[in-house]
């Protein structure tokens, strides 16, 4: 009988990937590389669409998967942070979503599957990544116009439903609604993902990771991590965090709150620090070791992984500090 993660998350700490980006980097893929075969005579642009590298590159994308599980990864995520409609809308390949979004999720399955096989006592998980879209429900694009959207509750829903379905069917074992600067994004995630699992009549984990985009503590809607936490309470989660935008220490305060206020589990995957100049991130493995220790000496976290600028050597020196110390207990609250 396999391990569920539900009972994975009670006996250790879980230690989800680094960043998919920052791997791809490496690689310095040409337009011809992001196009391969397929797409060679397409007729936009299409370099820089990292999702579609598990069409055009599946090997690529399979050996970074492969060398986060081997650095200790129990979850990685599929390479779909934009794989809606809306995120697609960009490259003109709307019509490739249900096909970016399953064969991502195959890709990464069967990867976690051959890493299972090789130790079943460590089981690997699959987590489909639903990133927030390009667009913002709750605020005006346009500040002469307060009160215009550009995209509609119901246009985000229908987007991220069939994200998660392909994702679902791909074999995703969770959902990862992630880098959430939006929260009303994220509702119309979470209602997605409901509809879905009451027409199949089946149930799936979901984590729900929210972004503190500046000192002031709060999302880029104005939230408060209290006023987060509230807004995405309302269905069972696996677990609730935030992840990009800061440092591990920067992000420390805001988790230290979260963690007060729910019997969720908590997950974090910061920056490897703030970006430089140049736009990387220069913290060292070793140094955001010694800042996640202080996670799990204060006994905040349940699901630690890595955002921008994160590799699999970070992720490798997380996993050893990670396995001396007992998941969080939440608190009783009043």
């Amino acid at each position: 009988m396999a391990i569920t993660i539900q009972e994975a998350i009670k006996k250790n700490i879980l230690i989800l990937d680094g960043a998919m980006g920052t791997m791809l980097q490496r690689y310095n893929f040409s337009e011809e590389d992001f196009r391969g075969e397929r797409f060679k005579d397409f007729p936009h642009p299409l370099k820089g669409n990292n999702d579609l590298l598990s069409i055009t590159q599946p090997q690529a994308i399979r050996d970074v998967h492969a060398a986060y599980y081997e650095a200790g990864a129990d979850i990685v995520e599929t390479n779909t942070f934009s794989g809606t409609t809306i995120g697609m809308a960009d490259y003109f390949l709307e019509d490739l979503v249900y096909e970016l979004n399953y064969e991502s999720a195959k890709l990464a399955r069967e990867v976690a599957n051959e890493f299972t096989a090789k130790n079943p006592d460590k089981p690997r998980f699959v987590a489909g990544s639903i990133g927030p879209t390009n667009r913002t429900a709750s605020m005006s694009p346009d500040v002469n116009d307060p009160g215009y959207r550009a995209v509609t509750f119901d246009d985000l829903r229908i987007a991220y439903k069939q994200q998660v379905e392909a994702l679902m069917d791909g074999g995703s074992d969770l959902l990862l609604v992630e880098t959430i600067f939006d929260t009303l994004n994220a509702k119309a995630a979470l209602f997605a993902i409901e509809e879905v699992k009451e027409e199949r009549n089946i149930d799936i984990p979901i984590m729900v990771s929210g972004t503190i985009t500046d000192a002031s503590g709060r999302t880029l809607s104005g939230q408060t991590v209290e006023a987060f936490l509230i807004s995405v309470s309302h269905i069972p989660l696996l677990s609730v965090g935030f992840n990009c935008a800061l440092g591990a220490d920067l992000l420390k305060p805001y988790l230290k709150t979260l963690s007060q206020h729910t019997q969720f589990n908590i997950s974090a995957h910061p920056n490897a620090g703030l970006p430089n100049a140049f736009g990387q991130y220069d913290e060292t493995p070793e140094e955001m070791q010694v800042l996640i220790k202080e996670y799990l000496d204060d006994n905040l976290i349940n699901i630690i992984g890595g955002c921008c600028g994160t590799t699999p050597d970070h992720i490798r020196l997380i996993a050893e500090i990670a396995k001396d110390y007992k998941p969080r207990v939440a608190p009783v609250l009043a």
